[in-house]
């Protein structure tokens, strides 16, 4: 469970933050705070993994906050800022203060909750090993920067959505087939919307090779 404490000066909007974090398996709101100095207070008593960050805060900025946080050395919190700054000032500091992701507000559920899983994917592969190759950090850092993909000619978000849900909804890996029969869909337009999920990087495919024949492909949801 990644543990999050959510950071904004706007009560009504700390509180969809937590709605929305709370609603992606495999995290949990532990505090919500609306102050730098309640932020800082708050990383020191709760240890969360991460912070969801907001630049304009009423006593000083996200951004020394971020820098305070730095200070401590390499044990405390990652930073997802999530603002409504655009300057590229702001944007350079806090990408130099080192946070995972930049959002810009205002953003639906699905753009959090794709930042989110990138950043889970990413933290379960690092905790499961002592020693990178470079292949490793390549894909790492690929998981963490990179946007979602556009969607290909003919698939629509509708549908990806749906498939989407029925990956994270299934504890294993599914073939094609079997993601088609979950949703009513034909098994080789299922295909090509895993796919697109594998290419993005939010699916992982892996070969089963049975007694005869080609191996089957099985889809795994990556977050």
């Amino acid at each position: 469970m990644i543990r999050v404490l959510v950071v904004d000066d706007d009560f009504m909007v700390a509180r969809v933050h937590r709605g929305f974090v709370d609603r992606v398996p495999g995290y949990q709101t532990v505090g919500v705070v609306h102050t730098g100095a309640d932020a800082l207070a708050q990383v020191e008593a709760l240890r969360p993994d991460l912070v969801l960050l907001d630049i304009y805060l009423p006593d000083f900025s996200g951004l020394e906050v971020l820098r305070r946080l730095r200070e401590g050395g390499g044990d405390g919190p990652d930073v997802l800022a999530v603002t409504a700054a655009r300057d590229v000032s702001t944007v350079r500091s806090a990408l130099h203060g080192g946070v995972v992701h930049y959002v810009l507000k205002p953003f639906t559920f699905d753009v959090l909750r794709d930042r989110l899983e990138r950043y889970a994917a990413a933290y379960g592969r690092l905790s499961e090993t002592t020693d990178v190759e470079q292949a490793d950090v390549d894909n790492l850092f690929a998981a963490l920067r990179t946007a979602a993909a556009p969607l290909p000619k003919g698939l629509t978000a509708d549908t990806s959505a749906l498939i989407a849900a029925a990956m994270r909804a299934c504890d294993g890996d599914l073939s094609a087939g079997e993601c088609a029969e979950r949703i009513g869909l034909s098994r080789v337009s299922t295909r090509r919307y895993l796919e697109h999920f594998v290419t993005a990087g939010k699916a992982e495919v892996r070969l089963r090779y049975g007694s005869a024949g080609r191996p089957q492909r099985r889809y795994r949801w990556a977050g």
